[in-house]
């Protein structure tokens, strides 16, 4: 938490070079306050990872207010729920532009989320600042991805495991929730580990949908394709499904 704070207090910060550098000099100017928005299931499915997300941004930019705030003005979050939604994501992006007239969002923590804002930051010229690991495949100049792609990430992880010292892992279960992250990201994972003679009978690539809870057969399967070999799961799991999901591995002794 203190690590993501402080890269949080750093993005704050930076937003003064982003205002100025998308043209927002004189909408921060002209108000009493600088306006930020922040854009996070408070609801949902996904509302376990990101209600932490917005409750970090809230307590960052109290921090920098009590300093003095940023550009001589103090810092006003302006907070929305989109509720899991993938499309009312994009109209709240839009009220948060448009009506509330923030100069910098923080948000989005899906890619399918990101995704379906995108247009609208790109539209409307306003800057995103995207919280989390992500896919890679995308760049836009109004998003800043502040966290790892899979070559940073999940390629490292899986490197390890198979090392000596990681466990030495021979056989692969890619699990994950079914869209774009997880997809993308196991299509990569997929790949590496053909480059180090993994054969496809080695991997068992396995989705489930936002919100899914009955993990007991995925679980019995991973434990019998354990059997082949040492294993390592790669979980790509995200929203509320990780609490059953874990809890099925612990009930099951893995």
């Amino acid at each position: 938490m203190n690590t993501t704070r402080r890269q949080l207090g750093m993005s704050l910060t930076a937003v003064a070079l982003g205002v100025a550098a998308l043209g927002f000099t004189s909408v921060a100017s002209a108000a009493d306050t600088i306006k930020i928005g922040v854009l996070h299931s408070l609801s949902g499915t996904m509302a376990i990872s990101e209600s932490v997300l917005k409750d970090t941004v809230l307590m960052t930019i109290a921090e920098i207010n009590a300093k003095g705030g940023l550009l001589g003005k103090q810092l006003e979050p302006v907070v929305v729920d989109p509720a899991s939604n993938w499309p009312l994501f994009a109209e709240k992006a839009k009220q948060l532009i448009s009506q509330d007239k923030v100069v910098v969002t923080f948000g989005c923590w899906t890619s399918v989320s990101r995704k379906s804002v995108l247009p609208v930051y790109e539209e409307l010229n306003s800057l995103l600042f995207y919280p989390v690991q992500y896919e890679g495949e995308e760049l836009s100049k109004n998003v800043f991805y502040t966290g790892a792609a899979p070559n940073q990430q999940a390629i490292p992880a899986v490197e390890y495991l198979m090392s000596k010292a990681g466990g030495g892992a021979k056989r692969w279960v890619l699990l994950g929730t079914d869209y774009v992250y997880p997809r993308t990201t196991n299509k990569i994972l997929r790949a590496f580990l053909h480059s180090k003679g993994v054969k496809d009978e080695d991997i068992d690539e396995k989705y489930t949908p936002f919100g899914h809870s009955d993990y007991q057969t995925i679980v019995a399967d991973i434990k019998k394709f354990a059997a082949g070999g040492k294993t390592a799961v790669v979980s790509t799991i995200n929203g509320d499904s990780n609490v059953p999901f874990y809890k099925e591995l612990g009930n099951a002794g893995l």
